[in-house]
């Protein structure tokens, strides 16, 4: 492991003690909890979070390997902690370089782990194919967000986020409704439906393979607090019941959870998910089933097995071993800052009827030729691992 991920992550950790944030500290032994409840049933309880990256997909040039070597953990994590991320500056006083403003300063950078992929199923470690109609329906997306991007510099630099698309005037798609229920940045701000789920406080999506959670048990439920970053987070209910799950008609945005014990696992079946919930292209049809295992005093093992026919050709799963993290350094946990209709999203919205009003009369660029979906123009400043 590189020293420098190691002085990242640890002084991301004093920084949000600071500011009463999770901390990346795992339990000490003698605080290692009984693995029974008081009433009988498997102990889940605690703060989890998986301690190392580990990219959701194997990456291509790993194709037939299932674990790094250790000389190739350290030299991923020296790329990672070198490689330019939203703290990089652009040309100051340009577009580009105000809209990276929103730096990395809490985002720390976790070492990477010893496996390729967190995919265990297929082999190969890869999500399945989409189907047809999964193409066709992301394609209708992306050609609508495209297409309000085209009158922008991002398009006339041919900058990779306009990648496939032409530079042209203003495009009459702008008075159009997204082809579907808008979950990503749209070149527009008419309303707060044309922003991202993040923006709206609304990022956090289910299965979760990031952030923390805090799992607390009582005879006959399980309650999941997901923190996810950024101040967001939510709350998760999951009764243990032989009921059935909700009517097709009701959905929900994090679907409707039924779980049982089956020996030692948790298994949770979750369904009836809403069509304005987006996980990696699939909407209303996903279908999860969940195992939590608790392999030791300090480890939790997830395991989600993922399924939805008009999405993928095939159903996948993925496994996560989580680490149990200290309550005492983490005793404050306030609740989520980011809130639907916080402050931030209606000065945006405020401060683009403004700017109307001044295209209007003539004193500033129409509003089409501003890119403020993309960050600038720019896909890169990704990890190099995990693609985040």
């Amino acid at each position: 492991m590189s020293t420098r991920i190691i002085e990242v992550v640890a002084g991301a950790a004093v920084v949000a003690a600071a500011a009463g944030l999770l901390v990346l500290a795992p339990a000490p032994a003698a605080q290692a909890p009984e693995l029974v409840t008081a009433w009988g049933e498997p102990d889940l309880q605690g703060i989890w979070t998986d301690i190392y990256a580990t990219p959701l997909q194997r990456p291509e040039r790993f194709a037939d390997q299932e674990v790094f070597t250790d000389a190739e953990r350290a030299a991923l994590d020296e790329q990672r902690t070198v490689h330019p991320r939203r703290d990089a500056r652009e040309l100051v006083g340009t577009d580009r370089d105000v809209a990276g403003a929103y730096n990395a300063v809490f985002q720390s950078i976790r070492p990477t782990g010893p496996r390729t992929s967190l995919i265990v199923d297929p082999p190969d470690g890869r999500i399945p194919p989409l189907t047809p109609e999964a193409e066709a329906r992301i394609t209708a997306q992306r050609e609508h967000r495209l297409a309000l991007l085209q009158a922008t510099d991002t398009c006339r630099l041919q900058l990779p986020a306009c990648a496939g698309w032409q530079y042209g005037p203003p495009s009459p798609r702008r008075a159009e409704r997204s082809p579907y229920y808008n979950t990503a940045r749209l070149n527009r701000n008419d309303g707060p439906e044309d922003r991202s789920l993040s923006e709206r406080c609304m990022g956090a999506v289910l299965p979760d393979f990031s952030g923390y959670r805090r799992i607390v048990q009582s005879p006959g439920a399980v309650s999941i607090f997901y923190d996810v970053g950024q101040g967001q987070g939510w709350q998760r209910a999951i009764p243990i019941t032989d009921r059935p799950p909700l009517p097709p008609g009701v959905r929900q945005w994090r679907g409707d959870s039924r779980g049982r014990w089956d020996g030692a696992t948790l298994v949770v079946e979750v369904g009836n998910f809403s069509p304005k919930t987006d996980f990696r292209g699939s909407r209303e049809n996903l279908r999860l089933v969940e195992r939590w295992t608790r392999l030791d005093a300090e480890t939790l093992e997830y395991i989600v097995t993922i399924e939805d026919p008009t999405t993928w050709t095939a159903p996948w799963t993925a496994r996560q071993e989580l680490t149990l993290q200290d309550n005492q350094a983490n005793r404050i946990y306030p609740e989520p800052r980011c809130h639907e209709g916080n402050y931030g999203l209606p000065a945006q919205l405020a401060g683009s009827r403004v700017e109307e009003v001044e295209y209007a009369a003539g004193r500033v660029p129409d509003p089409a030729t501003r890119d403020t979906a993309t960050g600038g123009g720019d896909t890169g400043g990704s990890d190099p691992l995990t693609g985040g």
